[in-house]
């Protein structure tokens, strides 16, 4: 007793139709949309065997240096293209936005689909962050549908240039891949952080 847990629903695999494909953008909308307190949460992000600090903070640009591209750039040898990033966070990280709750392990594989065409969110590592990290990381291991990406512009457009900043927040996955399987992900994340650096 006392350890916390998540009790999910068993879900038959389908795949999604094009009612799925809309209701699983216009669904990540509403949960972004729900917001958080501040950029972070409660108790540090745990990702596999990863711990990453997590303390709030009211400053986006300083919260994803600070708290998940610097903890990860010296185990991942990329401290020094990493640095550069981090120090051009204020002009490329996109205009002002309030914090979203975020997924937080949103990639293809913990979207499942039910045999009735339906979208279900899987293993959250839930937080208040920017949702580029939610829609970027979801682009990195498969594609969106265009559908998708319209639903959850019907209810919360993306800003402009988000296209221009998938690659930026891409790198946070990808860092974090780097140090738990290294190989490409490294050259990956180097390749992502060399476009903002």
């Amino acid at each position: 007793m006392g350890e916390d847990w998540l009790a999910l629903r068993w879900i038959d695999a389908g795949s999604l139709d094009t009612a799925g494909e809309e209701e699983l953008g216009r669904g990540l909308a509403q949960l972004h949309r729900a917001g958080a307190e501040a950029f972070g949460g409660p108790r540090p992000l745990r990702l596999g065997p990863l711990e990453l600090p997590n303390e709030p903070d009211h400053d986006w640009p300083g919260f994803y240096a600070e708290r998940r591209l610097r903890p990860l750039a010296a185990r991942a040898g990329l401290e020094d293209v990493v640095e550069r990033v981090c120090a051009r966070l204020p002009e490329v990280a996109g205009p002002a936005e309030p914090p979203a709750r975020l997924h937080g392990d949103l990639w293809s594989g913990n979207v499942l689909a039910g045999t009735d065409g339906r979208p279900w969110l899987i293993d959250p590592a839930a937080y208040g962050g920017h949702r580029e990290v939610d829609l970027a990381m979801l682009q990195l291991f498969g594609r969106p549908s265009a559908r998708t990406l319209a639903a959850y512009d019907e209810v919360w457009p993306r800003a402009d240039g988000h296209e221009e900043r998938v690659a930026l927040y891409q790198l946070f996955p990808l860092l974090v891949h780097a140090v738990l399987f290294g190989g490409g992900y490294t050259a990956s994340a180097a390749r992502a952080a060399e476009r903002y650096a």
